[in-house]
């Protein structure tokens, strides 16, 4: 019978930003760019001051793309600002961006990877 051991990463953070519908594409190609390795795009619908701005105060839509990236701690703040300029978040109304550290993660690590880390970690500690 197999053992079967989940890899638990400690050192990594949750970039999550809710942008204009259509933005979510060109943002998540500039945090790959940036260095991360994907990203989860997920739709949602907003609500506020944007559903009372329609002519004669009628509701407009304020449908979102909500993009979800992990990336490693060292990564956070590249990432994140790729992310910015390319969603072209400096401009009133383009989204809202945050970052959540997170205590662990997990997913499938290559094996060799496992034993990158391990020995670098290792090294570090002697």
């Amino acid at each position: 019978m197999s053992t079967r051991e989940i890899v638990v990463l400690t050192d990594v953070a949750l970039i999550t930003a809710s942008v204009q519908r259509g933005m979510a594409d060109a943002i998540v190609k500039a945090a790959q760019e940036a260095g991360a390795q994907g990203a989860s795009i997920h739709y949602a619908h907003g609500r506020g001051v944007r559903e009372r701005l329609g002519i004669w105060g009628l509701a407009l839509e304020a449908e979102k793309e909500v993009i979800n990236i992990v990336v490693s701690s060292d990564q956070v703040d590249r990432v994140f600002e790729k992310m910015y300029l390319a969603g072209k978040m400096d401009t009133p109304g383009m989204g809202f961006m945050w970052v959540t550290p997170l205590e662990k993660a997990a997913t499938f690590v290559p094996p060799e990877i496992v034993d990158r880390l391990t020995a670098h970690k290792a090294t570090n500690r002697s």
